[in-house]
């Protein structure tokens, strides 16, 4: 690069902004006695090119650090070192021997070259550092795309990996795009075949991919670069590569259709406790940056289980997470957002919850974030939860209470029959506020963190042996059950058995209110050999196996069935049918009509839903006990008759039926098999 030229620059926006003639540079640090703007040809260089040293008469504003270059642009590799006083008792960690990543980058490169433990060690880092990219946001052609601002009632969420879903060799994709983003889009078809009509992509922001125990972060929970799509994930090497890819799947999937939700990890970053790598908060302001202990600030509050916890509500972080989510809106055209451990982010600068969040109201009054769907992970790693009373009127929650009751209905637990009614109806008991709305719950039977479907129905005790953490890792609290065999078997009536449940859990999942989700592979049986925390597992245990599509497509089918009845029955998407008066139009059931049983030892429930404007009649029966229970079954309106949609104790077909299929005569009672779920809608009677 030939000698550059330079002009003092100005404090806005944030970041690296290409402007006619060349490119405005400006970060953050209130500390900071010197700071360096180092340019780079290529991603590997040990030695920039160009170091421009930002005069604090010239180049600051208030704590703002600034300066323009001209004659660069779109794709110039760059980073920062920064120099100020090392007083970790103060919270204070400067180290200008580092190469530090702009927090506000929107591409990194070098990442493979990458090496955390030189970023943790002492000394110049520079060879091995990861870089920021300049990337000009309007380099790039959406052909009319835009985000598709779909109401929140219409979403069907498929919680996936961007590569553990084309990694396997057996998906199909070309070596060199399996497990990228380009690997993702040639599988859109699949997706659209299902039913799926938002996707929600594990974390995709920049990570490092080597902050776990054993060296290996599959998950990605573990962010360096909140901007900037991982590069891992791009099947271009070239360091813009990862962003247009990006671009071309989010385009790709909303020709498709379908939504795209990204999973945002804004609680913690990868620079870890005191020990961890100085890679680019720490070293540009951290006291800014992280919640100190207040004790001894040389060491960080750890809410998140990771060794550090964002500032969430001091000011400048805040308008970085608003200014992150706004690009990832207005620039990458994403749908929406699930928040990692959201509850974090109620948290003061002090560590201590706060009644109302200035960042979290941010999010929700956020005029360009308006038509975004906004999802909490409503707890933290410290005992904060926040699941009944998380935001205001348009957060969404995961909602774990779903997860847990109806995993312990199935499998014939005691107890369990009102804890799972009050879930079908979006937990109304749990949420009481009277103006929220049903569908802002996010209901699910399995997520990333925890057991796969099929091993729910395979597993008594989790099996983490393989993450070298002497099994010690991931939760004791599974409300599994092995059906009588512990792992795979040959047994055709336990395998019976384990279909019938996963189908069991399924309906449930679909008979309710509230927004659905699936994981990545429940549809096939995904197992991850009773695995139930693969956050370090980069192989064929994580990765969607493509012959189970084939081994297991009865599943499949049946899935495939349930999604789209669920989005075509008005019920299930019409909000005013959830709202005031509360759930006027269902009427729960036992065996017997009116006479629902909430005792400790009932295993059964049933439940009608009636739609009076557009004539829809649903009647759901849930039998957990081990033996057949027959059910009275209410009346229909003259001229119809019940007509079964799902028979779970039925093989496929004939587990789901499209059309429905006729019952003979017009019975009164209905027999539900051990262990199994039924539903029938009232259709004409056509004889």
């Amino acid at each position: 690069m030939s000698a550059v030229n330079t002009e003092a620059g100005r404090s806005h926006p944030i970041g690296a902004t290409v402007l006619d003639g060349g490119v405005n540079f400006c970060l953050y640090s209130r500390y900071a006695t010197v700071i360096e703007l180092l340019l780079f040809d290529r991603a590997e260089d040990a030695r920039p090119a160009y170091t421009i040293q930002l005069d604090p008469r010239e180049n600051r504003t208030h704590h703002y650090w600034h300066v323009f270059v001209k004659n660069v642009g779109h794709g110039q590799l760059y980073g920062y070192r920064v120099a100020g006083p090392h007083n970790p008792a103060k919270g204070l960690r400067f180290d200008g021997e580092k190469l530090l990543i702009d927090p506000y980058a929107l591409a990194t490169a070098n990442t493979q070259r990458y090496d955390r433990a030189l970023a943790a060690a002492a000394g110049d880092n520079t060879a091995s550092a990861i870089k920021s990219v300049v990337v000009d946001p309007m380099a790039y052609e959406w052909e009319g795309d835009v985000p598709l601002k779909r109401q929140f009632i219409d979403a069907v969420i498929y919680e996936m990996h961007v590569a553990g879903f084309t990694k396997n060799p057996n998906s199909g994709v070309a070596p060199a795009k399996r497990g990228t983003y380009a690997g993702l889009l040639e599988k859109i078809p699949y997706l659209v075949d299902l039913g799926i009509k938002t996707v929600e992509l594990m974390p995709v922001q920049q990570f490092d991919a080597h902050a776990a125990p054993n060296g290996i972060n599959y998950w990605g929970y573990q962010p360096i670069a909140w901007f900037a799509p991982h590069a891992a994930y791009s099947s271009d090497p070239a360091p813009l590569g990862p962003v247009t890819e990006f671009r071309d799947l989010v385009k790709a999937l909303h020709r498709a259709g379908i939504e795209v939700i990204l999973d945002v990890v804004f609680n913690h970053t990868a620079e870890g406790d005191a020990t961890g790598p100085t890679l680019s908060m720490r070293g540009l302001d951290n006291p800014t940056y992280y919640i100190l202990d207040a004790a001894n600030r040389a060491n960080y509050v750890d809410d998140t289980g990771c060794g550090n916890t964002i500032s969430g509500n001091a000011p400048i972080v805040r308008r970085m997470i608003l200014d992150c989510l706004r690009y990832w809106v207005e620039h990458m055209h994403v749908d929406g957002f699930r928040f990692d451990l959201a509850a974090s982010l109620s948290r003061g600068e002090d560590g201590q919850p706060l009644a109302r969040p200035p960042i979290l109201l941010d999010i929700e009054i956020d005029p360009v974030l308006a038509g975004t769907k906004i999802i909490a992970e409503a707890w933290d790693a410290a005992g904060l939860y926040q699941l009944a009373h998380f935001g205001e009127d348009r957060w969404a929650v995961w909602n774990g209470n779903f997860r847990d009751h109806a995993r312990r209905f199935v499998r014939g637990e005691a107890g369990s029959v009102g804890r799972l009614a009050d879930n079908l109806v979006a937990s109304e008991n749990l949420f009481q506020d009277p103006g929220r709305i049903a569908s802002r719950s996010v209901n699910f039977i399995t997520a990333h963190d925890g057991f796969t479907l099929n091993d729910l129905v395979s597993y008594n005790e989790k099996h983490n042996e393989a993450n070298q953490e002497q099994n010690r890792d991931g939760s004791n609290d599974n409300y599994s059950w092995n059906c009588g065999v512990e792992g795979p078997t040959a047994d055709e009536g336990v395998e019976q058995l384990r279909r019938r449940q996963i189908k069991n859990l399924l309906t449930i999942l679909l008979m309710s209110e509230g927004r659905p989700m699936l994981l990545m592979g429940d549809e096939v049986r995904r197992t991850q050999q009773g695995n139930n925390n693969s956050y370090c597992q980069d192989n064929p245990v994580t990765w969607f196996d493509w012959e189970d599509v084939r081994r297991h497509d009865d599943i499949r089918r049946f899935v495939r069935g349930l999604l789209r009845f669920h989005q075509h029955t008005t019920v299930f998407r019409d909000r005013s049918y959830w709202g005031e008066p509360k759930n006027t139009a269902i009427t729960w059931h036992g065996v017997k009509l009116g006479q629902p049983d909430w005792g400790d030892n009932s295993h059964a429930l049933a439940y009608e839903l009636k739609h009076e404007t557009c004539a829809e009649h649903l009647y759901v029966m849930l039998n957990a006990f081990w033996e057949p229970l027959e059910f009275e079954l209410p009346t229909t309106d003259v001229g119809h008759q019940w007509m079964r949609v799902v028979d779970t104790y039925r093989e496929s077909p004939n587990d789901f039926s499209d059309p429905p299929d006729e019952l003979s005569g017009e019975p009164q009672h209905f027999t539900c098999q051990a262990r199994s779920a039924v539903v029938l809608v009232s259709g004409r009677d056509e004889h």
